[in-house]
């Protein structure tokens, strides 16, 4: 997982910024890693050309050996055809563990409260004031864990 990693599409029929947000999540601290789980909502399609899309790209890398699996949110999972289930549901995918895959999802209830407001604000402040409450809800859960823990006396 990479901090703060959080892309806007523009063109919902390119890859063009999800890529570059992937590469730039791959090679973050990634040393000594050999394998990469992508959770994205059309990660079957996705997928497809992806590599094919970083050999012509100069500007998008991966670290040489990096085993990229990608697979789609359990959200978005039951939308698509059911050849998908099999193959890119996190139910199956060896070492993904019990992640539904759909943080963003779990944030638009939140959003809903603050919507009318940003509605109004020009481009560059409500990017912000999205931003500020993405961080305040991964604050409130990483204080959330530490609490839990004390909790189920967890000692370190």
């Amino acid at each position: 997982m990479v901090p703060f990693q959080v892309s806007e599409l523009i063109q919902v029929d390119s890859h063009m910024n999800v890529d570059y947000s992937i590469c730039n999540a791959i090679n973050y601290r990634s040393d000594g890693f050999d394998a990469s789980l992508i959770i994205y909502d059309v990660g079957c399609q996705w997928r497809i050309h992806f590599s094919e899309r970083i050999a012509n790209c100069p500007g998008l890398s991966i670290p040489d050996q990096r085993q990229v699996t990608s697979a789609v949110g359990k959200f978005h999972l039951s939308a698509h055809k059911l050849a998908c289930f099999a193959r890119f549901s996190l139910n199956f995918i060896e070492g993904a563990g019990q992640v539904d895959g759909e943080i963003l999802e779990t944030l638009w209830a939140p959003f809903n409260k603050i919507s009318p407001t940003a509605r109004s604000m020009s481009q560059a402040h409500r990017q912000e004031i999205l931003d500020d409450h993405m961080r305040d809800s991964n604050w409130k859960k990483l204080v959330g864990i530490g609490k839990f823990l004390v909790a189920v006396g967890f000692r370190v």
